[in-house]
């Protein structure tokens, strides 16, 4: 597990060519030191160096990394636990910013979020796989593991007490009644944790069910309607969006279409339409800014309902040479540092 490339340079069209190899293989790296954490060099050396590189990442374009990061998520073959603590730390880094928490706060809630489930790694894989119910040596597996994983991270020399307890309870149920600011850091990177971890399993499939719409997972966390006051989902759904870049859409004039950027207007985002209303391959993409008007998302779509297969590094492009030619998705265009 050598250095991770830098992201310079963000918008060139190497960069750009690259970048799904770079998640994929930050994915790579990530599985290698979760199922054999004993076996590291400099065990929090290297989970800081893994920190980095999803940062580099996230400041290259952060909507193609959340476009990437969610196909990633419906797709992976490096297993389940790697996938899942990418998704987790990614989302937890992009909260972080949105809740402008002091550094160590975002330190600490990020790589909790990377290695919360390290103490039962293998088993998370292998529930992936298992169409049956957990068995009682399995649930009880679970259920120890968060305790587990923090006594792991101590025999791995990891000594920020932040990040230890945040892994220890993070899922524990922390009343949403008491505003995030007013809450002890430990309560507080729990919170955020603990509906990130939910959000981040419900849209991943698994051998057991499909994985849910993005849309779906949110309603399944806080019901119905997003409200304010459930600060975590409220901020989750305000910044990366109900349908996110990466996840696919129905549009109401029947096309299949995926979420390729955000827009200005939350919750109307750029799509590139891809299949008729008979299910027909469009012979090109066709763009959509569904925040000027029609076709308008009508629902969203699991993974697992759309069989096409899809060149990504063209549909990032394509997203980003589209933000780059309009006013209203030019501003969100990110460059390194940016976030």
């Amino acid at each position: 597990m050598s250095a991770h490339p830098s992201a310079s340079h963000p918008h060139s069209e190497g960069e750009y060519e690259d970048l799904l190899g770079l998640w994929s293989d930050l994915e790579s790296a990530l599985s290698v030191l979760l199922a054999r954490p004993l076996q590291v060099q400099d065990f929090p050396g290297k989970v800081r160096q893994f920190d980095a590189w999803l940062q580099d990442l996230v400041a290259h374009d952060i909507d193609a990394a959340l476009y990437l990061m969610f196909q990633l998520a419906a797709t992976s073959t490096v297993g389940y636990s790697a996938s899942h603590a990418l998704v987790c730390g990614t989302l937890c880094h992009i909260m972080a910013h949105e809740f402008k928490l002091p550094q160590r706060e975002r330190d600490s809630l990020v790589r909790a979020a990377l290695t919360m489930n390290i103490g039962m790694t293998a088993l998370q894989d292998e529930l992936a796989e298992q169409r049956e119910r957990p068995t009682a040596a399995q649930q009880e597996a679970i259920k120890s593991h968060p305790e587990e994983s923090m006594l792991l991270l101590e025999r791995l020399f990891i000594s920020d007490a932040l990040w230890l307890d945040v892994v220890g309870q993070h899922h524990a149920s922390i009343t949403e009644r008491v505003p995030l600011a007013s809450q002890d850091p430990v309560d507080r990177l729990t919170r955020i944790l603990g509906t990130i971890d939910r959000y981040a399993a419900m849209i991943s499939p698994r051998k057991s069910r499909a994985g849910r719409s993005a849309t779906d997972s949110v309603r399944a966390i806080v019901g119905q309607e997003v409200e304010q006051r459930d600060e975590v989902s409220y901020t989750l759904v305000r910044s990366i969006g109900l349908c996110p870049p990466g996840t696919f859409v129905r549009l109401d004039n029947g096309d299949t279409a995926i979420v390729l950027r955000r827009s200005d207007k939350a919750n109307h985002p750029l799509v590139a339409s891809l299949l008729d209303r008979a299910g027909n391959h469009h012979a090109q993409p066709s763009l959509h800014q569904t925040s000027s008007g029609k076709p308008r998302i009508q629902s969203a779509l699991a993974r697992s309902a759309v069989s096409l297969e899809l060149n990504h590094r063209t549909m990032v492009r394509l997203g980003l040479y589209a933000a780059q030619h309009s006013a209203g998705l030019r501003g969100l265009v990110t460059g390194p540092g940016s976030l």
